[in-house]
């Protein structure tokens, strides 16, 4: 099953000519979530080719470089004559911030829109085989951040092993892999221990969305294959980090390491570094030993399980 992470807006609060503002598609199995729609997410899917479909939209909060691509996205969904329903999760206390957002402009939508307030520590959204979690995190306003979190996976079938103890190929192999014991044509019975591995763990990306470096973060992201975190400045702005709510990126490595992430993205870069992350990446890796990374606008990241 593929995950595939698209960066469209990696910018601080000031887009940049190279930089747009906060947002990132992804894709899980066809199921397209978008996380953050900063003012012209809609030019972006169209500039690096990701289509339009969504079905959900999870927003970390309300700031203007997190939502002000909402409009111009729903009416270009309007344009496009979409019928599908779209589901918008947000922070507590912001529905209706959302919900004039949506009708900006005059816009009355043709297709439903559902929009749910979310509180730190709920599942937002719950599907088969995974979930949506949000967090806390440190922003001066109402803000959660996301976790999709995977289910674990059935163990390995060790089809060798069944063979030796004398399990026919066909139907019990999947019997045995579903959990189910099988008895055998001379009364044996097999148990699925006997020819499955451990259950293997899914894979999590998560997403901070603006924060202060907080234990929150690095109790809701443990063991992240991907982790997204806020990186505004490095190490010279960092008093200019903790009064406006974001993090440096010496703390996200922190945080990352603490979490004993896989995976490091750096984002919300301020535009006052230009195109230049050189000391992001060198202060974070300081810190953090895992693979660490200052995504650019249009950069596509595959989430690969843990064993791989």
């Amino acid at each position: 099953m593929t995950m595939r992470v698209t960066f469209l807006g990696t910018s601080g609060a000031v887009p940049t000519t190279e930089r747009n503002p906060s947002s990132i598609l992804v894709n899980r199995e066809g199921d397209r979530l978008l996380f953050d729609v900063g003012e012209g997410t809609q030019r972006q899917m169209m500039k690096f080719g990701t289509g339009f479909t969504v079905s959900e939209i999870f927003v970390t909060h309300i700031h203007g470089d997190h939502v002000l691509g909402l409009p111009g996205l729903v009416q270009t969904w309007d344009f496009n004559e979409r019928d599908d329903p779209v589901t918008i999760y947000t922070p507590r206390g912001t529905k209706r911030d959302i919900e004039t957002l949506v009708h900006a402009a005059g816009n009355d939508p043709s297709f439903p829109i559902h929009i749910y307030e979310v509180a730190p520590g709920e599942t937002a959204v719950r599907h088969d085989d995974y979930e949506v979690r949000t967090f806390d995190v440190s922003h001066d306003t109402n803000a959660v951040g996301y976790a999709l979190v995977e289910d674990d996976r059935k163990g390995r079938f060790d089809r060798e092993k069944a063979e030796e103890l004398g399990v026919p190929v066909g139907p019990k192999f999947s019997r045995l892999h579903e959990g189910q014991s099988v008895e055998l044509d001379d009364g044996t019975t097999i148990e699925p221990a006997q020819v499955v591995g451990e259950a293997r763990p899914g894979r999590t990306f998560a997403y901070t969305g603006d924060t202060r470096p907080t234990d929150t973060v690095v109790e809701a992201t443990e063991d992240a294959d991907l982790l997204v975190h806020d990186a505004s400045f490095a190490d010279d702005g960092e008093e200019r980090a903790n009064k406006t709510g974001h993090s440096t990126a010496r703390q996200a490595g922190s945080i990352a390491r603490q979490a004993s992430a896989k995976r490091l993205a750096l984002t919300h870069i301020s535009s006052r570094y230009g195109n230049d992350t050189s000391q992001h990446l060198e202060e974070a890796r300081e810190e953090f030993d895992g693979d660490v990374f200052v995504p650019d606008d249009g950069d596509i990241v595959d989430v690969e399980y843990p064993e791989e």
